[in-house]
């Protein structure tokens, strides 16, 4: 039986290879310039319709450019385009809905919601969708991992963004405050909510292949408690200085992980096409 081809870093041309490392350059740019003209044609009409327009494009650019690095940067596709869809967009609705619900009850309980349960909750909400994907799909393939947890956090802080956009709307009725506000959270998604879930679903997707797992598993386990620590930080501090420590942080550690992602070799390279679904998910 012929087997379907699968495209890897020797069967396309070097041209090829560049031009879909570029791709998240092509997206940002896209994405600045559909939101400028949005909003520039909004001022001029004084016309609301265009505001979801405004408020997706502000909260959705930065935050899809940096999954298409994650995802196009490296030798070949680690994951399976689909399932890096349905990440993001199950990632993001699961994770908002189960971190408010959670929060509500705890405040519900408790009075207050400490800055430490915000960080658990919402670490633990953004991991939701990518531990189901890891259950069911088991994958051998650990450089998916970080792509799968961008996808996860670029879902979250997408749906969170557009929340914040909407509520100073109501506050301040100013589109200026919202554009702020887009341009902000905007700007520090890769530094906060893509960089600690990526890390820490990196880790995760190592445990399958990792020679001793039980190191494996409480490497996952400890770069969860570093989410956790720096997320708890970002939202407890007011000082510039603690948010550009964490902000460097975690793009640092979100960077050498795409970096050995793209350079990791895959499993099984070179070879024939994949034996079963599972095998071809991630290559």
């Amino acid at each position: 039986m012929a087997h379907d081809h699968v495209p890897t870093a020797s069967s396309r041309s070097p041209r090829t290879g560049r031009l879909a490392r570029l791709a998240w350059l092509g997206v940002l740019v896209a994405g600045v310039l559909a939101y400028v003209v949005v909003l520039r044609v909004m001022v001029r009409t004084e016309n609301l319709n265009f505001f979801p327009s405004l408020l997706l494009l502000g909260a959705i650019t930065v935050p899809v450019s940096v999954l298409a690095f994650a995802e196009t940067g490296g030798r070949g596709p680690a994951v399976r385009g689909w399932l890096v869809a349905t990440v993001a967009i199950a990632g993001g609705v699961v994770g908002t809905v189960t971190a408010g619900t959670l929060e509500f009850d705890t405040l519900r309980t408790l009075g207050t919601v400490p800055m430490l349960f915000v960080g658990l909750i919402e670490e633990f909400a953004k991991l939701v969708v990518p531990l189901a994907v890891f259950l069911v799909l088991r994958p051998r393939d650990p450089r998916g991992g970080v792509v799968v947890g961008v996808a996860s956090g670029m879902g979250f802080a997408t749906l969170e963004t557009m929340g914040y956009g909407f509520q100073e709307l109501l506050r301040a009725r100013s589109i200026a405050a919202v554009d702020q506000e887009l341009l902000l959270r905007g700007l520090l998604s890769p530094a906060c909510h893509i960089a600690w879930t990526g890390m820490t679903v990196a880790m995760l997707w190592r445990i399958p292949s990792a020679r001793r797992r039980g190191r494996a598993v409480w490497a996952f386990v400890g770069t969860y408690l570093l989410a956790v620590v720096l997320h708890a930080t970002w939202d407890s501090s007011s000082s510039d200085l603690v948010h550009l420590v964490v902000a460097v942080v975690g793009l640092v550690v979100l960077f050498v992980f795409l970096l050995r992602a793209h350079r990791r070799t895959p499993v099984g390279a070179p070879s024939a096409a994949p034996s079963s679904p599972r095998q071809a998910w991630g290559r």
